[in-house]
């Protein structure tokens, strides 16, 4: 026997548990007190399990803060499920312990198998390109995988490089195994409403050593510091299954038969590959491909993306902000917070925002600075970050094209800022930088607080580096901001700037069959080709793709 129930348990219930209880372990001071709503709301008066199915913070201004938690109640002695967790909790009804099992969700079916063997040629290494590859391998393809970047381990060595202002310009935060989610902040939120794609990119990544509880949180986040062993392991079982690996394999230049048919790639280094079928899940920087792509007349169209600056507050600002009293209280993460508003019918939002983070350098390319924010499992840095930025246009692009309707015209004018930037920031990719109070001022700042921003920052006025209507944009949107969220605008509060690689400005077309219509067998996939993102996101258009293009290898 087994009831789904749904509970709520407030905040200020757990704070009723014995402080020692609550600050050694939060985590099981809340099941005790889950388990006792869920059984007696379950009418199973003796429960021999429970399965956690989701679970939520709930902490809207007005309401008392607490978990939301959809739970099955299991009767003692009942056959429990297999799950992908199993933790023991203390039985809060008397004797014993109770075994926890989190999960439930839905999972792909399995590939048909492919009559002949096939090869396919993937381009990237992020969460497109791999899940894509391992669907591909289990349909009993022939995957080569090339990524431009290094390895996870030889990829640290190159950003301990970057934070000393020294540029590797194929081996970065954005370029590199597992892409540019690798180091950030492994968010794995996502408006996909497809459960099964879900389901099986989460659960692949728990298999390859991700906490489970990313299955049912509604915010789950994996941590940069645990991705690059869960990439690894990946990598070994990928390996084990007969995807090849090559890395430093920057693809410069598609092969075609003298008709035009897609051939495979050639890279950098001489390395020439044949294949049946060409996915490119290149990522969101990947200039190179872009300009490729022009050059070989493959359809491509600008897109919708948006710039500005990472802002950073002191975590326990934010908490206080979001949590009021609760703020210290062990049960709670570091606070999270999502802004939104329209300036003259330009979106301006928060993007990425990274509770107890990081703000990184994220740039690609000598003379040019951009950043990106990341966090720990812990979220345990002293300061919050979270990208401001502005919705960008067709007509504030057009300054910028070299013919009418250039497909690079926002990539150029990205470059623009990233380069005005560098400048600013005085070269080694230092950031310039502003309290927050003096941006709304629209004076320079003359010194600058504490960041995380290792490479350094410098005291500067980015209303200058902006475009104009983006600076004025933002400082209308904070003063709206301030009125939601008292305290937004701190003087603790400070800008570093440029945050101009939220999302691809182009998209490399695609058909319904999630081709190139330029060029059959070529299948542009994920955020660089501009339908993804984020990682789930970007993770589940791989696991399309590969569909389609085993459909295209059957055909």
């Amino acid at each position: 026997m087994a009831t789904q129930v749904e509970i709520f348990v407030p905040l200020h219930a757990i704070v009723a548990e014995s402080d020692e209880a609550v600050h050694s372990d939060p985590e099981q001071a809340l099941w005790a007190l889950a388990m006792v709503e869920a059984s007696r709301r379950s009418g199973i008066a003796k429960p021999g399990g429970a399965r956690l199915l989701r679970k939520s913070l709930d902490a809207r201004k007005g309401f008392p803060i607490g978990y939301r938690m959809q739970i099955e109640v299991f009767a003692e002695g009942a056959l429990l499920p297999e799950s992908c967790s199993r933790v023991e909790v203390n039985r809060p009804f008397g004797g014993g312990s109770l075994p926890l099992l989190q999960g439930g969700m839905p999972r792909l079916p399995p590939p048909v198998p492919l009559a002949t063997r096939k090869r396919v040629v993937i381009v990237g290494s992020g969460p497109a390109g791999t899940l894509c590859a391992k669907r591909l391998c289990e349909a009993g393809a022939a995957v080569i995988l090339l990524e431009q970047g290094q390895p996870v381990q030889p990829r640290r060595h190159d950003l301990a490089l970057l934070t000393r202002g020294e540029l590797q310009a194929d081996s970065n935060y954005c370029f590199g195994e597992g892409g540019a989610g690798t180091f950030s902040d492994g968010k794995l939120y996502t408006r996909s409403k497809d459960k099964a794609a879900i389901g099986e990119t989460l659960l692949t990544l728990v298999e390859h050593g991700a906490d489970a509880r990313i299955s049912v949180e509604s915010r789950p986040h994996i941590g940069s510091n645990r991705l690059p062993k869960i990439l690894l392991a990946l990598r070994a079982d990928l390996t084990a299954r007969g995807v090849l690996y090559h890395f430093g394999a920057k693809v410069v230049d598609l092969l075609l038969s003298p008709s035009g048919k897609l051939l495979g790639v050639r890279c950098e280094s001489g390395l020439t590959v044949q294949a049946d079928a060409v996915v490119l899940a290149v990522g969101h920087s990947a200039r190179s491909i872009y300009e490729l792509m022009v050059e070989r007349h493959i359809l491509v169209e600008r897109k919708p993306f948006a710039v500005g600056a990472r802002v950073e507050h002191p975590q326990p600002l934010i908490d206080r902000i979001q949590y009021g009293q609760a703020a210290e209280h062990p049960a709670l993460p570091a606070a999270f917070y999502q802004v939104a508003t329209s300036i003259d019918e330009r979106g301006v939002y928060s993007f990425c925002m990274c509770p107890g983070g990081w703000v990184v350098p994220s740039a690609t390319e000598p003379g040019g600075l951009c950043v990106n924010g990341m966090s720990l499992k812990r979220r345990d840095s002293p300061l919050a970050n979270s990208a401001l930025v502005v919705s960008v246009e067709d007509r504030d692009v057009q300054p910028f094209e070299r013919f009418s309707g250039d497909p690079l015209a926002g990539m150029l004018f990205q470059r623009s800022i990233e380069q005005a930037a560098f400048v600013a920031g005085g070269g080694q990719f230092r950031a310039p930088a502003q309290k927050l109070t003096d941006f709304m001022a629209n004076r320079r700042s003359v010194d600058v607080l504490g960041t995380t921003y290792r490479p350094g920052v410098v005291a500067s006025d980015l209303g200058a580096i902006l475009p104009p209507y983006v600076a004025d944009s933002l400082r209308q949107a904070v003063g709206r901001f301030q009125r939601t969220m008292p305290g937004f605008l701190s003087p603790q509060a400070q800008l570093v700037g440029v945050e101009t690689r939220t999302s691809s400005p182009l998209r490399i077309v695609r058909g319904e069959s999630l081709q190139s219509p330029s060029l059959p067998g070529l299948f542009p996939v994920g955020e660089g080709a501009g339908y993804a993102g984020g990682i789930v996101s970007a993770a589940i258009d791989g696991l399309r793709s590969a569909d389609a293009v085993l459909s295209f290898l059957r055909s």
